[in-house]
């Protein structure tokens, strides 16, 4: 049996607080290629030069270490932590908390979370921070922080559909949604949309592998054997879905998103409106006695 690595608590928290840092302060380099491509390819002006603004925005942060919005978020971290490394020096959570603490604080990053939803109180720190671990071979940790930003999280939204409302119903769903969301939303305004499973899930496995959370909705109801409509009224849009079409999740990648969700047997008038039961009586159909 191999011995474990350890890891120290201390070396944790003063990555966290590095990638903090950074992480607000530094546009990711294919993030702004796509922003650079945007702005060349945009036909309207206004949405052109707001686009060039952006791209300064990003140039002044990354030259001045500052943020690059004022909305520095919520600090999400995510852990893939090795089963042969050893977390020494205190808890994992703790550990990851405190580097956000130094972050926030050292970084002069906007502050934004509250003790509690209802009766509210800033935390002064911007924690507890959301930290999703997951077990891997290996011995080493690998941090990954990503901040989410309240602009447009308080834009999400989340819905149950009924099996009845089948695909059309989440078209009606999508359209409400960016209705709704008007012009509120922190621009340039990208809209991703998940289907099966949850939120975080769909949203994780998007950043795992570097696509839309339009993209794994889309993937995953091919794996299922859906040949899914996807509307588009932009170039970009047709070329997601086309890419899509390439994507290929792994079975454990699909339990994973589907984990949530416990499929029970239909009741009712849903289970008698099946092929098997074509030739039975059915509900709707019988005559009920009068009181």
């Amino acid at each position: 049996m191999g011995q474990c690595r350890e890891i120290r608590c201390e070396d944790i928290a003063a990555t966290v607080a590095r990638l903090c840092v950074q992480a607000c302060t530094l546009l990711p380099e294919p993030v702004r290629e796509l922003l650079e491509g945007a702005c060349e390819t945009e036909p309207f002006p206004p949405a052109r030069e707001t686009l060039q603004l952006i791209c300064h925005n990003a140039d002044v942060a990354r030259e001045r270490c500052m943020p690059i919005c004022q909305d520095t978020g919520m600090a999400v971290v995510y852990a893939e932590v090795g089963q042969d490394a050893h977390i020494c020096g205190g808890l994992l959570e703790d550990a990851v908390n405190e580097g956000v603490r130094r972050g926030y604080t050292d970084g002069y990053l906007r502050k934004s979370v509250v003790r509690d939803p209802i009766r509210r109180g800033n935390t002064g720190d911007n924690t507890p921070a959301v930290l999703h671990v997951r077990l891997v071979a290996g011995d080493r940790l690998r941090l990954t922080v990503a901040p989410k930003g309240f602009g447009s999280e308080n834009m999400s939204r989340l819905c149950m559909l009924t099996p009845v409302q089948g695909l059309e119903g989440v078209k009606d769903f999508v359209v409400e949604t960016a209705r709704l969301a008007g012009a509120n939303p922190c621009p340039p305004m990208m809209l991703g949309v998940g289907v099966g499973g949850t939120f975080e899930r769909v949203a994780e496995l998007a950043r795992l592998h570097g696509v839309s959370m339009t993209e794994i909705a889309l993937a995953w109801l091919i794996h299922k054997g859906a040949i899914p409509v996807a509307g588009a009224t932009k170039l970009s849009h047709v070329e997601g879905a086309a890419r899509a079409t390439a994507l290929t999740l792994t079975e454990e990648e699909v339990a994973y998103l589907e984990a949530c969700y416990m499929p029970h047997p239909l009741v009712g008038v849903m289970a008698q409106n099946t092929q098997e039961t074509a030739d039975r009586p059915k509900v709707w159909s019988q005559s009920t006695p009068k009181a």
